[in-house]
């Protein structure tokens, strides 16, 4: 599998990728032109997209839905309360809606349930030839009935939206902060550091830290967590980086 986080943060999100020669939108929250722009650079052309996998309804995941699937024919992939949420496109043909795991052309995807502050929101497994990667975004927390399927996986995307003094010190009025950190909220850098050291395994080869804050967290804070983190617990890995808002990052193969 191939992966490319094209972009990543409160104002837009989207991760291309591709497996047995499909090609995946693992969200669709910056405008069409972006991604058109992003794909062409990596050798992707836009029409060739066959797949639009979706997490929620919070236009920083579907802003460019209604415009992909009027201009490509790729099938929009979600649960079936997601798709009834998404009004623009309830006559568009090519859906496929599934509640916990779906095969399309050869690739398996598990759902699994997040805890968001929308009626209904997934993250995602995906797997194929062996090779399996987690795509964790807009949560509070995980839970832990999970933790068996997301452990030694390949690739983590992994949300690690806030520095938890940064938010409580920062701008954001108080019911904003009250909602980040809630359990239907944000992981904080701290609680996804935590729950990586129980998560990967021998098989891990890269992490991918998303959604970043551009308002409440930093790189090198997020990183320096991750990293204490995991020396604290003796886990031995170094291979992460952070995904930025307007700047795609490099592909990575699994």
């Amino acid at each position: 599998m191939k992966i490319c986080v094209l972009s990543s943060g409160s104002k837009g999100n989207a991760t291309y990728l591709e497996a047995m020669g499909k090609h995946f939108l693992l969200d669709a929250g910056r405008n069409y032109t972006y991604i058109e722009s992003s794909l062409k650079d990596i050798g992707i052309n836009i029409q060739d997209l066959n797949y639009i996998l979706i997490t929620h309804d919070h236009s920083d995941h579907i802003s460019a839905l209604k415009t992909l699937v009027t201009k490509t024919k790729a099938t929009v992939l979600t649960s079936p309360k997601i798709f009834s949420l998404l009004k623009d496109i309830q006559k568009y043909p090519n859906v496929l809606t599934f509640d916990e795991e779906i095969t399309v052309d050869g690739i398996k995807i598990t759902s699994i349930h997040s805890s968001h502050d929308a009626i209904d929101s997934r993250n995602y497994i995906i797997e194929c030839q062996n090779k399996k990667v987690a795509y964790i975004t807009d949560t509070g927390y995980i839970n832990s009935k999970y933790f068996n399927l997301l452990q030694n996986l390949d690739l983590y995307l992994f949300e690690s939206n806030h520095d938890i003094e940064l938010l409580q010190h920062g701008p954001y009025p108080a019911w904003l902060k009250k909602r980040v950190l809630s359990d239907e909220g944000h992981l904080s850098n701290k609680l996804a550091s935590f729950y990586l050291t129980k998560l990967i395994g021998n098989h891990t080869k890269k992490i991918i830290l998303i959604h970043l804050s551009e308002t409440n967290n930093l790189e090198e804070i997020a990183l320096e967590t991750i990293n204490n983190t995991f020396l604290e617990n003796n886990i031995k890995f170094n291979n992460i980086e952070c995904a930025k808002q307007n700047e795609k990052t490099e592909v990575v193969e699994v």
